[in-house]
């Protein structure tokens, strides 16, 4: 007792400002249920397991330290565990998720360092600051759960401005308690009463075309009547109650619904609940995965253990990140330096004071976790998997989405991911994983008085469009459509089985990148004037590993955004060799520089494309929304405007009335954001207007500039080339003849939902990674990709 009360000083009672890392090592996936524990240093309050505490104690000189073990118990058979569906899309919390983790008996013990030197808890005899200390720490929430419950609870509705003074016409409406109809279409379900005149309308049209007419935003937007309920979510409990705020285009709560539904003789607490919420619609996909091929379900399929196929639990939703995980340390670069090269100590070693919040720590953590094989064991359910809730809260920090528990977009989380490896190996070309994915892309532009422009770009990715015309087996589609529409006039359906869907080969997905494309609106320096330019691209190098997109969403009849339901036939090795661009070729002459006058106006106000509006509002946007996606997108186009609209939805600002002020404010770019993206070889003034229309967001700058290739066609090829050219010496280049090696799916009508499931080639065999399940392929569905990995052969 009297070495304990020499450390006493080392000794912290935790505050409430403090992160208690008390479920998890900092530096492994140690638990309290491992082998030997887990030490929470009681200076820092950091969790370290057996064979990592020593590392701790070397580096900061703490000596005391709480030791945790916990023993499941034995578990109650399957039929006496009483299961409830959640109501809430929370976790943790009364309607939500259940996230109980299997019940264990605790032991606790005081340990010093660096003998693991034993003392009893609890015991009167420890000194009074150590027993509160341990206490607190018992009893505090841990980090990894505060965060947890942080990022599940969803946001909560909030009293609309509208609620409290809304005025209701005396028209003499009473509204039936059954028997609703849209009062301008046939439709009967998906109905919105307004509260100021008793309408009953539609709701809005979905993506897949389904759900309503939009007549209930259209009447909104022509009497601004603000306040709409659901109908059939109207029961005795009225804040269960789907109540929509049209010019705060959202959710909200009406504290006078009770006297707001009395106006039209509604008597709700005879009503009975027959339509879903909008949450309990988010909640519905997020409880049914459709399990189909892309998960080889129903198959028998061995399970797989050992190094490099250990699982990774889902966190809630978060299978885009782990399908991408998985396919990332299966590549060299990644294993080289986070795992063969980086040892767990070292990278302890370098790190902050708290490494759970250095990136290059818990990537080295994940690496250890994912390829040591440790915690790639069999039991009962397959295997157990590890939780990255620690490399979940670093990469996802001061990212809203990342951050929270909805799903997200593979993609989006790759370009992210390469953003903050970045910003960790700023300008180290040999530490930075990445290195091996970069390419360059040179475009050529000629305009009709024959001159050209060459500009180069590089990138970590190539997005390519499908082709549908290019489908291999049009006269099956075709037999197929006859068929279907035949049994649509008798009022069946087609079962699953006797669907057809285009098959497009790979190559016509390349061939349309790197076919000759019009650039209208071109500004030709030779010609003086705006003309019609034709665009060809090929590549500059060829990385070690390159990755590709099949832009799955296309604009259909009515411009209702749609996922193509769609085959890519991939083969297992590729040579895009005759891809590569030849630069400026002998005889070629080059656009001259500049613009005429070369006069740099003040930038206008901007003026929306009514055309683009009105289209984008028929869809069931909100007007104001499509009003700042058609000037963000400089009137381009519909597809431009709602590939805007659709990633910038929620952007805290969305709502913001648009003024000369406030878009002359957003004019100020962040200049970080602009060398960001010069050092991803763009030229200045491009990354700037990217990120103007990009609200700063240098992901979605960067997509604004591929889908925008005559924001920088027209600049001469020395001015725009001159910093990828700078970069060019640590971009790799080499064959172009590449074999797949791995490939992340998606399921679901949206990259935002659904789920998301990977295919890594590994040891001469395709496995299977669908969260913490682990195994071999048995039916590989090599055809519905969404993220295609390629390694030069």
């Amino acid at each position: 007792m009297d070495l304990l009360r020499s450390h006493l000083h080392k000794v912290r009672i935790p505050e409430l400002t403090d992160r208690i890392h008390k479920d998890e090592c900092c530096v492994s996936f140690d638990t309290p249920r491992s082998e030997g524990g887990l030490y929470v240093d009681m200076t820092s309050f950091l969790g370290f397991g057996r064979e990592h505490v020593a590392w701790n104690y070397e580096k900061t000189g703490n000596p005391v330290y709480l030791h945790i073990v916990q023993r499941r118990k034995p578990e109650p058979d399957e039929a006496d565990r009483p299961l409830k569906k959640p109501t809430l899309l929370a976790i943790g919390v009364e309607g939500g998720f259940s996230d109980q983790e299997p019940e264990c008996d605790e032991v606790f013990e005081i340990i010093i360092l660096p003998d693991f030197f034993p003392l009893p808890f609890p015991s009167v005899d420890l000194p009074e600051k150590v027993r509160v200390a341990v206490d607190k720490v018992i009893h505090a929430e841990s980090a990894d759960r505060k965060q947890q419950l942080a990022s599940w609870v969803a946001d909560k509705k909030t009293v609309s401005a509208y609620a409290m003074d809304l005025h209701q016409l005396d028209n003499g409406v009473t509204v039936p308690p059954t028997g609703w109809k849209c009062s301008k279409c046939d439709k009967i379900e998906n109905l919105w009463l307004n509260l100021t005149d008793g309408m009953i309308l539609c709701g809005r049209r979905l993506w897949d075309g389904s759900g309503g007419n939009n007549h209930a935003i259209e009447h909104y937007e022509q009497t601004k009547y603000p306040l709409a309920v659901k109908l059939g979510t109207i029961t005795a409990d009225l804040e269960a109650a789907d109540v929509f705020s049209y010019p705060e285009d959202d959710s909200v709560e009406d504290p006078l619904l009770a006297q707001h539904l009395s106006h039209f003789g509604i008597d709700f607490s005879s009503l009975q609940k027959t339509e879903m919420t909008t949450a309990e619609r988010e909640l519905d996909h997020n409880t049914n995965f459709d399990w189909n091929r892309i998960q080889e379900s129903g198959k028998d399929a061995e399970p797989l253990y050992g190094p490099g196929y250990t699982g990774l639990v889902n966190l809630g939703n978060s299978c885009y990140m782990a399908s991408v995980m998985q396919v990332m340390f299966s590549t060299h670069p990644f294993i080289s330096r986070y795992f063969e090269k980086q040892s767990l100590k070292a990278a302890f070693a370098t790190s902050p004071a708290d490494p759970t919040l250095d990136l290059n720590m818990q990537m080295t953590k994940l690496a250890h976790g994912m390829l040591s094989g440790k915690y790639s064991v069999p039991n009962k359910e397959g295997q157990e998997g590890i939780r990255p809730r620690m490399f979940k809260t670093v990469i996802a920090a001061k990212h809203p989405e990342f951050s929270s528990m909805r799903q997200q977009d593979a993609l989006d989380f790759f370009l992210h991911l390469i953003d903050q490896v970045d910003q960790a190996n700023p300008g180290n070309h040999e530490l930075n994983p990445f290195t091996g994915f970069k390419f360059i892309i040179e475009e050529r532009v000629q305009c009709p008085s024959g001159k050209v422009s060459y500009n180069k770009r590089s990138d970590y990715i190539l997005s390519l469009s499908i082709p549908l015309h290019e489908a291999t087996n049009k006269e099956q589609l075709k037999v197929f459509h006859e068929k279907k529409a035949a049994m649509d006039l008798d009022g069946k359906e087609v079962s699953n089985e006797e669907i057809v869907r285009p098959r497009v080969p790979l190559e016509a997905c390349l061939a349309s990148f790197s076919g000759a494309e019009e650039v209208p609106d071109f500004y030709s320096t030779a010609l003086n004037s705006k003309t019609t330019a034709i665009k060809t691209a090929g590549f500059k190098t060829f990385p070690d590993y390159l990755v590709l997109q099949m832009r799955k969403f296309v604009m259909e009849a009515g411009w209702v955004p749609k996922k193509l339901d769609v085959y890519i036939d991939v083969p297992d090795m590729i040579d895009i060799s005759h891809m590569r661009s030849k630069g400026v070729q002998l005889g070629e002459e080059l656009l001259p520089e500049g613009a005429s006058g070369d006069n740099k106006a003040e930038p206008a106000y901007p003026v929306a494309s009514e055309d683009i509006v009105s289209q984008l509002a028929s869809m069931g946007f909100n007007y104001l929304h499509c009003q700042k996606a058609a000037i963000s997108t400089s009137n381009t186009g519909v597809e431009e405007a709602m590939n805007w609209l659709l990633s910038h939805m929620d952007d805290p600002d969305i709502d913001d009335p648009i003024s000369k002020d406030s878009w002359a404010a957003e004019h100020t770019v962040d200049d970080a954001s602009v060398q960001t993206l010069v050092s991803f070889g763009f030229q200045e003034d491009v990354a700037r207007k990217a990120l103007i229309s990009s609200g700063g967001n240098i992901e979605r700058a960067t997509d604004w500039i591929f889908s925008n290739p005559e924001a920088s066609s027209s600049v001469p090829v020395d001015s725009s080339t001159s910093n990828v050219e700078a970069d060019e010496a640590h971009i790799p280049d080499g064959s172009g003849r590449y074999k797949l090696m791995g490939f992340v799916s998606h399921m679901g009508t949206s990259t935002h939902c659904g789920h998301y499931v990977a295919h890594v080639l590994k040891d001469g065999r395709w496995a299977i990674f669908n969260d913490n399940k682990v195994a071999a392929s048995v039916d590989l569905p090599k055809d519905m990709g969404y993220l295609y990995f390629f390694q030069r052969i």
